[in-house]
């Protein structure tokens, strides 16, 4: 292979930057959901659990609870039919498959062309941004 300039160097960088950061954010548009189902089923477990919950008197707070499960249902249902080709989720859609598999040859190109630690500041730096735009997100009102 021939020897590159520095700025091939850094031309090839931010390419794969841009390649990591897009697919990434392609492959958690879906891979998201799957996480927040789990953190979803935590909370609705200690709602359930929680004395204002168990009250008989408070309906109109246990139907807030129980509609917090009707949403996690279909927001289970939504992700389900954009990662997976069959209604019981066994075989996994040709656009997911592509998204992920194109994820995965886009590490190993950074790993190649960049390191192994490059990669790991990459994932950081994405890791970074993505927290910041949640805490930098206002609410419009």
């Amino acid at each position: 292979m021939p020897k590159r300039s520095e700025n091939d160097c850094h031309l090839i960088r931010r390419y794969l930057i841009w390649c990591y950061k897009t697919t990434k954010e392609d492959l958690d548009r879906i891979d998201r959901y799957y996480t927040q189902l789990d953190v979803d089923a935590f909370l609705l477990k200690t709602l359930r659990r929680g004395k204002d919950y168990k009250r008989k008197k408070d309906e109109y707070y246990r139907g807030l609870v129980d509609d917090f499960e009707k949403y996690m249902q279909k927001k289970k249902d939504n992700v389900d039919q954009k990662k997976f080709k069959d209604e019981k989720c066994k075989e996994l859609s040709s656009e997911y498959l592509y998204v992920k598999n194109r994820f995965d040859a886009i590490e190993r190109a950074i790993v190649d062309f960049l390191g192994e630690e490059e990669l790991d500041h990459i994932c950081t730096l994405y890791e970074e941004e993505m927290t910041s735009r949640i805490l930098a997100a206002r609410e419009h009102s």
